[in-house]
């Protein structure tokens, strides 16, 4: 089958476990295009540079600066609905032009047709709320389910029993009647023979949006640079060519390669990270993270509350 893949501009997390489903649709035998913008269109292009690649449209979503990120995702809200609408007619106007037999996306509401197969992508098919705004979380979870019902399944990563790493996000409501959990997605799971690397003591792996993810590079260069052991910092900045800084002892490169980064983390006493979900799918796969320190971004209120349900979270100023 032709088969269409759009993972959304949002960090790294959704087009990093996207990754071993194009390679087990690529083993089957199916001729996979790659749909992206940004970091993630940078990232997949550094790990499949032998498959096709389309230009979706901008999705251009940034955090506030504070603590807080209410006010900034109330702002962002007709952008997000705009960036849906984009979508829809973006996809509309390439299947008059090429046909695909099935169109895979993570997390791109817009992305589904109803005249092609369409598959969604999801881990939060609740969305938590900040304190004071709780309320809304059956109203908000209604309006995910509406956009989960236009397509024709939805896929979960993660486990469907009790033993799961999403908690709340995938199991405290009922599934849609179109969802089933398709176990943890991430990149390092078809890896063999991983080489543990013992270089670097600390290994830091920074993702997401900005401007945060500029403020915790900051947070940690001033902390790391100055330690008398020697730490890495992947700074989630995937291109075409890799740089690399010294700062003290403190080594910056922009990315690395999937087999690299894993040695590194198998290699690590200690890993410090974002507690996105498709992070802790990684070090889960690799069996780290029983040794990761993760770090909400301030105010994302996903984030915050995975930290607490693998109970590891930590405050900058406490590593």
């Amino acid at each position: 089958m032709k088969i269409l893949v759009c993972p959304l501009n949002w960090g790294l997390g959704h087009a990093a476990r996207c990754v071993p489903i194009i390679r087990q649709l690529i083993t089957e035998g199916n001729d996979v295009v790659i749909a992206a913008d940004g970091f993630p269109l940078e990232f997949l292009q550094l790990e499949f540079p032998e498959l096709r690649f389309l230009k979706a449209p901008t999705q251009n979503v940034r955090y506030s600066t504070g603590n807080s990120q209410i006010w900034a995702m109330f702002k962002s809200i007709p952008r997000i609905f705009g960036n849906i609408f984009q979508d829809h007619c973006w996809l509309h106007r390439l299947l008059k032009q090429e046909h695909f037999d099935r169109i895979i996306s993570d997390n791109r509401f817009g992305c589904w047709n109803k005249r092609t197969y369409s598959i969604y992508i999801t881990h939060q098919l609740m969305v938590k709320m900040p304190p004071g705004l709780r309320l809304l979380e059956p109203i908000v979870w209604r309006l995910h389910r509406f956009f989960i019902h236009r397509y024709d399944e939805c896929w979960i990563p993660d486990l469907a029993g009790d033993e799961n790493f999403s908690g709340d996000l995938s199991h405290r409501y009922p599934l849609p009647e179109n969802a089933h959990f398709i176990g943890i997605q991430s990149r390092f799971q078809q890896l063999k023979n991983i080489i543990p690397n013992y270089t670097y003591e600390t290994v830091m792996v920074l993702s997401g949006p900005e401007p945060q993810r500029t403020i915790f590079e900051k947070q940690l260069t001033e902390k790391f640079s100055k330690d008398t052991v020697k730490s890495l910092m992947i700074q989630g900045l995937p291109q075409e060519k890799q740089t690399s800084v010294q700062v003290g002892n403190l080594t910056k490169v922009s990315h690395l390669s999937t087999q690299e980064m894993a040695s590194l983390l198998a290699g690590a006493k200690k890993i410090i990270a974002r507690s996105g979900y498709s992070t802790i799918m990684d070090l889960q796969a690799l069996n780290c993270l029983d040794k990761a320190l993760l770090i909400p971004t301030p105010g994302q209120t996903e984030q915050i509350y995975l930290a607490e349900l693998h109970k590891k979270c930590r405050c900058p100023e406490n590593l």
